[in-house]
């Protein structure tokens, strides 16, 4: 018998308790979005983690984090930047422990339109610093930051950081739709999957138009991206990644479960 995947969905401040509903139909996880955003983290942050983890109760999937990526600039040459940087991931980093989850992702925070050796370089080797700091608070904690790539358009871009950094704590989420959208041409998402691979331990899934960075449903009728063969490469790996169905619309979430094994089937 085939082995079920491993699905979250992406709750919005918008749409958590349907999403909960959800997930609690199948036996799915949750991604919480809302502890992203800096009106929550600066407002009254310890009363939505309480609102938070009572909602959570009736999920039996597991449960991660999607930590701020607003202005996140890791690495930068500016030192005071990476302050405010390391003190936002490292509040998000202690609501996710507080929520019982193991998992937080952040982006990696390449400025992708910047194709020179100069930046690069210099990107990497102050992010290898941030990192090999940060991620040593960020596991006394219990939880494991995954790099989601973003604007980068070489996946060697994050696997290089990881392989520097190489911490237990410090693993990737590929997100598909990014792949796809702003990746140098040479590299397939095969190409991203075998590059990041050792460290490939969460994904972000939904379909897209192929010039905008939409979050429509697998069967988007626009979609340029076919999911069939996106999960049939993913269920290869010896060690396939979380699945998040990181899309809008939770109707949308809902029509794309049946391209997924899930715990508890679809009645």
């Amino acid at each position: 018998m085939a082995s079920t995947d491993q699905v979250l969905l992406s709750a919005s401040r918008n749409n958590v308790e349907e999403c909960v509903t959800l997930a609690s139909e199948h036996g799915l996880g949750i991604e919480v979005m809302a502890f992203a955003y800096p009106d929550v983290l600066d407002g009254d942050w310890k009363g939505t983690l309480t609102h938070y983890q009572q909602l959570l109760q009736t999920v039996s999937g597991p449960i991660t984090v999607h930590g701020p990526f607003m202005d996140m600039v890791s690495g930068s040459p500016d030192e005071r930047i990476n302050a405010v940087c390391r003190e936002r991931y490292l509040h998000a980093a202690a609501i996710t422990a507080e929520l019982g989850a193991q998992v937080m992702v952040l982006h990696a925070n390449f400025i992708g339109t910047l194709h020179n050796t100069y930046y690069r370089e210099g990107w990497h080797s102050r992010n290898v610093e941030f990192w090999s700091r940060l991620i040593n608070q960020v596991a006394t904690l219990g939880v494991t930051v995954v790099l989601e790539n973003m604007w980068e358009f070489d996946p060697t871009i994050l696997a290089n950081l990881l392989k520097a950094v190489d911490h237990p704590h410090l693993r990737a989420c590929l997100d598909v739709g990014h792949a796809h959208l702003f990746s140098e041409s040479q590299f397939t998402l095969l190409n991203w999957i075998q590059i990041l691979e050792p460290w490939l331990i969460h994904s972000h899934m939904n379909n897209n138009n192929g010039i905008i960075d939409e979050h429509h449903s697998f069967d988007y009728p626009a979609g340029v991206l076919n999911y069939q063969e996106v999960l049939r490469i993913i269920r290869s790996l010896t060690h396939p990644p979380m699945i998040v169905l990181e899309m809008d619309r939770v109707a949308d979430m809902r029509e794309s479960l049946r391209y997924l094994r899930l715990p508890m089937s679809i009645s």
